[in-house]
């Protein structure tokens, strides 16, 4: 994923999360202006106690997303006991205003990325984004010197809890779970925004295998628990209905304020094996350690697992089930030129008469998982260098 895919999805992360330049409690400021009002719940008609107040500022209809570029202005601060809020010195400026609390719809739940991700530009995105969440967003003027009022309200979310145990009754404590909704078209796709920890949903099973995914809005869904490992991509999964593949999961449905439980995952402690080898090149042997490798099943190429070498070129995945399989390596190259450590966004990372590193081709071979497969090797041939076009 690239850096400027990131400023897009922290973008939408502080438009929807409040997660970025949070000020709360500012002086009141005469040049600048405020912002004040109740949040209520609307299944019961009180105030929301606590809940989390957003204002993250507009984009312009000509802006357009640049590497570097300063993420979106945004100010948050919490109800009180009236449910009331205020914001002193707020940037003058168009705003999109709206709230959180548990157990209410949560835009970082309700997004359609396959959607947002189809998309071209960051901008389009940003905007899709908007249109998608419109309906629950509140939009605000701020002037200078002057108090904006704005009345926002939270819908009921719905629940989706079972537990999570191992074949032999023990519970499968922490846990992490993936979350597919189906999209309008009949897709699946990922729910939740994938930020700094790689984890889409942030929920984990407690001590006793329980689990529950809240703030949902309606749809259909399947739920996947995924054992701990580094990442989402790198985690073995275990889907409703006890599968390993997706396609094969089971569903459920919920609508606005359904609170569903008994959705049980079963782990099995036996068929599971390892996967592992080592990636290199093929004429004088040096491994590489810079690759996307990803364990394709063989009859439709549905993603199981997908991780990167370690420096030394080897790669394991565990838990894997016994079937066919296709290891696909891509992106594979020599280590970049050592130079300084760049900050963020710093076009000099690598001293300017630094050679570009070799890279090598795709390569795909069959991998047949009865037991443990600890030995394949790798051999990728270089990719031959583009001569420049004045030559």
């Amino acid at each position: 994923m690239t850096r400027l895919h990131w400023v897009w999805i922290l973008s939408v992360a502080c438009l929807f999360l409040g997660g970025c330049d949070k000020n709360r409690h500012k002086k009141p400021d005469p040049t600048k202006g405020a912002v004040t009002g109740i949040v209520l719940c609307s299944d019961t008609g009180k105030p929301a106690r606590f809940a989390t107040v957003i204002l993250s500022a507009a984009p312009k209809k000509d802006e357009k997303l640049e590497q570097g570029d300063p993420l979106p202005a945004t100010e948050s601060t919490v109800t009180d006991l009236d449910g009331r809020f205020r914001l002193e010195a707020v940037e003058p400026g168009h705003y999109y205003g709206f709230a959180t609390l548990e157990g209410y719809l949560d835009p970082e739940l309700g997004l359609d990325l396959t959607r947002l991700n189809a998309l071209t530009t960051d901008r389009d995105r940003n905007q899709d984004a908007i249109e998608q969440w419109k309906g629950h967003l509140m939009e605000v003027t701020v002037s200078v010197h002057r108090v904006s009022e704005v009345s926002l309200q939270l819908e009921r979310a719905a629940e989706i809890g079972g537990t999570v145990t191992f074949d032999d009754g023990s519970p499968a404590i922490g846990m992490h779970f993936q979350l597919l909704r189906k999209g309008q078209k009949g897709g699946w796709t990922d729910v939740g925004l994938p930020l700094f920890d790689s984890w889409s949903i942030h929920t984990v099973s407690d001590g006793h295998g329980r689990y529950n995914l809240t703030n949902l809005p309606a749809g259909e869904y399947s739920v996947c628990a995924l054992m701990p490992t580094e990442s989402q991509d790198s985690a073995p999964r275990i889907c409703l209905s006890n599968t390993f593949r997706r396609k094969d999961a089971g569903t459920v449905k919920v609508q606005a304020g359904d609170v569903l439980t008994g959705e049980n995952i079963v782990i099995p402690l036996s068929g599971m094996h390892t996967v592992a080898g080592t990636v290199s090149a093929l004429g004088d042997g040096h491994t590489l350690g810079h690759a996307t490798l990803r364990l394709l099943y063989a009859d439709d190429r549905e993603k199981a697992r997908e991780a990167s070498p370690l420096e030394d070129g080897s790669f394991s995945f565990e838990y894997v089930p016994e079937g066919n399989y296709i290891l696909a390596v891509s992106g594979a190259q020599d280590a970049e030129p050592k130079g300084s450590e760049p900050a963020a966004g710093d076009a000099a990372a690598i001293p300017a008469n630094a050679s570009a590193p070799r890279r090598y081709a795709d390569k795909e071979l069959p991998v047949i998982v009865m037991g443990d497969v600890t030995d394949l090797q790798v051999g990728l041939s270089p990719v031959a260098a583009e001569k420049p076009q004045n030559q």
